[in-house]
């Protein structure tokens, strides 16, 4: 049983390069099946990653490892969601990795209890309780800029030439396969002033208006001209161009002065398709800059019809309060699990918006029970992008290919002993007929259902004497395990009231599964 030393500091990511935790998630990318993966040239996604970071004892050696991993773009709509738990109702790449993360932590605590060596957890002094050990810690890498509050983008007037305003294009809303970053323009036939394309739109005016998530999007070919100074983190800032022949990236150097000139007016935002939660304030509509209220909590646009998904800027602020281990796993951890840093693909970006949509919101939060604290990562942009962002697929796209989408699958894959690999597509196992909806066959393993299985899996496993308090008393349905990890709920009450009281409730008939 591992025993763990005096506690430290999380490790953070001055010890490790921006561009190489981004150069390890692409390339654990590669490594996975050809299934469920983009065809080159005409389908893009977004990808997201958990990276589990150890510091060796006694020396200056971190080892750095990707433990989840997740690619996707959509979401079901309201209608589609189910009482059982058995679909996956949001599949954007963050949500898809976060979740992947905690079937890895469910298999290390399972390791824990029953004895074996877990890389990750040792006891705590509460009876039943779990720490990380010294020198782990998470961070959490994302291709693209998450949607949502962090998708509104400043545009200054030298970016404005790539993004000109959306003129009449029938039947090409250009919607967001993510839900955000891009966002569908106006149709003229609307009657409504002409907006700019949002961010994700910039990727693809050829993107058909049938995308469900927040779509993140990367830079265009021309994207170099349009980087944020923010980013810079040195007196040179390192552009990527892609070589449209042969796919690869060449690295330039900008010239400081360069910044300056990016450092004029701001005409224009880049948008995001999320919209603002009802009952609450809503974006003026105003045209350039005006578009957009910023700070408010945004649902990702369905497929036609809306969904309940709180956008993954809303989502990742939560993280930094509540932890990203959620309200079952709470019950055996002492504290909550935060992510040290969030790492940033190259694409349109911004330190200021990501400071405010993941950190500002939340940042004044007073009496949080013990475990729980306002924990914001360190924010970083790395100069690699992604090589199946929308801008990417833009560059490799062949007539004779067709109209360019986001992909309709979802691919998670984690660090887990048994099936891990999930590949899904609206909400279900990838390539299941209708037929077998409803069936265990259907499921992904990271809906609700298989996830609260697999948590009880844990609690059979742990010995009676060893239960943590909470879960010693009776508890049948997924809503009572959730409401039994008391310390959670009192963090997720003291969240909502004192920074997103108008976070929409969950429907508990829809948790009443067992």
């Amino acid at each position: 049983m591992p025993v763990c030393l005096h506690s430290r500091a999380p490790v953070r990511l001055n010890m490790v390069n921006a561009d190489e935790i981004a150069k390890l998630c692409y390339e654990r990318f590669s490594q996975l099946p050809r299934r469920g993966k983009p065809e080159p040239g005409r389908e893009w996604t977004l990808l997201a990653a958990v990276v589990k970071v150890t510091r060796c004892a006694n020396s200056d050696t971190v080892d750095k490892e990707v433990v989840s991993l997740g690619t996707g773009t959509k979401c079901i709509g309201q209608t589609a969601m189910r009482p059982n738990g058995d679909i996956l109702n949001d599949s954007h790449a963050e949500i898809i990795a976060r979740r992947g993360c905690v079937r890895y932590l469910i298999q290390e605590l399972h390791r824990a209890v029953t004895g074996r060596d877990s890389s990750v957890f040792c006891r705590a002094d509460q009876r039943g309780k779990w720490k990380l050990q010294s020198g782990v810690s998470f961070l959490f890498f994302t291709s693209h800029t998450p949607c949502g509050d962090a998708a509104i983008i400043p545009m200054t007037d030298s970016q404005s030439p790539s993004c000109p305003p959306v003129t009449s294009v029938r039947g090409q809303e250009g919607t967001d396969g993510r839900g955000d970053l891009k966002r569908k323009a106006v149709e003229p036939s609307e009657g409504k002033n002409v907006k700019r394309p949002c961010l994700e739109e910039q990727e693809t005016a050829q993107t058909k208006p049938e995308d469900t998530g927040d779509t993140k999007q990367t830079f265009l070919s021309d994207s170099s001209k349009s980087e944020n100074p923010s980013q810079s983190h040195s007196a040179q800032t390192r552009v990527e161009t892609a070589s449209q022949d042969s796919g690869q990236l060449e690295t330039k150097a900008r010239d400081p002065s360069d910044d300056a000139r990016l450092q004029s007016h701001v005409l224009d935002i880049h948008r995001t398709g999320a919209k603002c939660v009802s009952g609450g304030p809503a974006d003026p509509l105003h045209p350039g800059a005006g578009y957009h209220s910023t700070g408010l909590l945004r649902v990702k646009p369905g497929r036609g019809e809306p969904t309940l998904s709180l956008s993954c800027s809303d989502k990742m602020a939560r993280w930094g309060v509540l932890g990203f281990q959620g309200a079952l796993l709470s019950h055996y951890l002492q504290e909550a699990l935060y992510f040290s840093t969030v790492v940033v693909g190259k694409c349109p970006y911004s330190q200021e918006a990501m400071q405010r949509a993941l950190v500002t919101r939340c940042s004044h939060l007073l009496d949080l029970p013990a475990g729980f604290s306002v924990c914001p990562p360190e924010l970083l942009q790395s100069s690699l992008e992604f090589p199946f962002s929308q801008a990417q697929t833009e560059l490799r796209h062949q007539a004779q290919q067709g109209r360019i989408s986001p992909c309709g699958a979802a691919i998670s894959w984690c660090n887990v002993t048994e099936q891990p690999l999930d590949v899904t597509a609206n909400g279900y196992k990838h390539g299941v007929t209708k037929k077998a909806c409803g069936t265990a066959k259907a499921r992904s393993l990271l809906c609700k259902l298989e996830l609260f299985h697999s948590f009880l899996s844990l609690v059979a496993a742990t010995d009676p004497s060893a239960l943590p308090d909470s879960l010693r008393a009776e508890l049948q349905t997924y809503w009572d395990y959730k409401q039994a990890s008391q310390l959670y709920q009192q963090a997720w009450q003291q969240l909502r009231s004192q920074a997103f009281p108008l976070w929409p409730r969950s429907d508990r008939d829809l948790l009443l599964f067992h």
